[in-house]
């Protein structure tokens, strides 16, 4: 017993550390097959409509998957899971009257199951364990059942918690592109607006006195500009989908691909750990790497770029070294709006973070940020 309890600990420690909806539907039913000892196993959430939003497989080719067609409907067994509370088992699931309808060609022969709901904190079933064939016996055990019963409840609230992770994603997304919306508004709208109505005044005046008309361009001019600062405020404070959807570590990888392809330098990327990192401090700590990176490349004349990022439990840690021309960083100016030092030590405040940035002429630059997440 204490081995299969022990089993239970690791997979719910494991399941605990992941967010997303989908990777966490499938370790748990990793997990659930491995700890009932069976040879297939899946787990089914219902969409509501008589079907299955999500059904995903263990022990299962991806071949074979494919070739079972579209997901199964709620019927026989299937269904009964998610019609009440109570877990069910046969040696031969062949025999049961309720197996029935949906059964492709292709599908393997399956024997014993074992088939447990997943219910809610508000007792309402929110999928079910389907597991068959258990190795080394004919059927499923009583402490099978069991176990997989104290693994369900757990696996109800991995399902809920990442349930909550993505709504709050969602929302954070929408927030974010009314943000966008607002301020595009507010800020860039009005000063176009500006400038239109100085060029057209500046072409009216163009024929009858060139002095004025020179003044309204140069009105012009001042406004396009203040509309492009603008515009970049609102683009450096965006969001980026990449981060929303898939994390730091995918969202800078994507990034330095793309700075791979568009400049003929050396950008090397060391990534380690997956311990989750907050969405601020995801954001913050992108922007800072972004900013490192276009210093690197666009004042440094760096040959080669390091970028580590390290996601422990309680801390992420990144920092950006390049070979370039370094410079002294308590000289006057040094922390200019061009080289966007102070937005990346402003970025660390607001993080909770510490920057460090190491550099001299000649010896190239070293910024590192470090944060303490929890």
């Amino acid at each position: 017993m204490a081995s299969a309890t022990e089993a239970l600990s690791d997979a719910v420690l494991a399941i605990a550390a992941e967010h997303a909806v989908e990777p966490v539907l499938q370790k748990l039913v990793d997990a659930a097959r491995e700890l009932a000892g069976a040879r297939y196993a899946a787990i089914g959430v219902p969409d509501g409509d008589g079907g299955f939003g999500r059904f995903i497989t263990s022990g299962m080719s991806d071949e074979l998957i494919a070739s079972l067609g579209a997901l199964p409907r709620q019927h026989g067994l299937l269904g009964a899971m998610l019609e009440s509370a109570t877990p069910q088992r046969t040696a031969d699931i062949r025999r049961d009257p309720r197996f029935r309808g949906w059964w492709p060609s292709a599908h393997p022969s399956m024997s014993s199951f074992l088939g447990v709901p997943i219910v809610s904190g508000r007792g309402v079933v929110t999928g079910a364990f389907y597991l068959t064939d258990k190795e080394g016996a004919e059927e499923f055990s009583d402490g099978d059942q069991e176990l997989i019963e104290t693994f369900a409840a757990h696996a109800a609230l991995a399902l809920e918690n990442a349930r909550l992770h993505e709504r709050s994603r969602e929302l954070s997304i929408v927030e974010e592109r009314n943000r966008l919306a607002r301020e595009l508004h507010d800020a860039v709208t009005q000063k176009l607006f500006g400038l239109v109505l100085a060029a057209e005044s500046g072409a009216a005046l163009l024929e009858q006195d060139v002095q004025r008309a020179g003044v309204q361009l140069q009105r012009v001019r001042e406004l396009a500009h203040e509309a492009m600062e603008e515009l970049r405020s609102v683009i450096v404070h965006l969001r980026p989908a990449a981060l929303e959807s898939q994390g730091l570590a995918v969202a800078l990888g994507k990034h330095v691909d793309v700075l791979r392809r568009t400049h003929t330098r050396k950008i090397d990327l060391e990534i380690s750990g997956d311990a989750p990192v907050p969405a601020a401090v995801e954001t913050d700590a992108f922007r800072i790497a972004q900013e490192a990176l276009h210093n690197a490349l666009r004042h440094a004349g760096a040959a080669r770029i390091d970028v580590v990022l390290r996601c422990d439990p309680g801390r992420v840690e990144l920092t950006v070294r390049d070979d370039g021309i370094g410079f002294d960083p308590a000289a006057a100016g040094a922390r200019s709006h061009s080289l966007g030092l102070t937005t990346m030590a402003e970025r660390a405040h607001q993080a909770g973070g510490v920057l460090e940035i190491v550099s001299s002429p000649g010896a190239g630059t070293t910024v590192r940020l470090e944060v303490r997440t929890s």
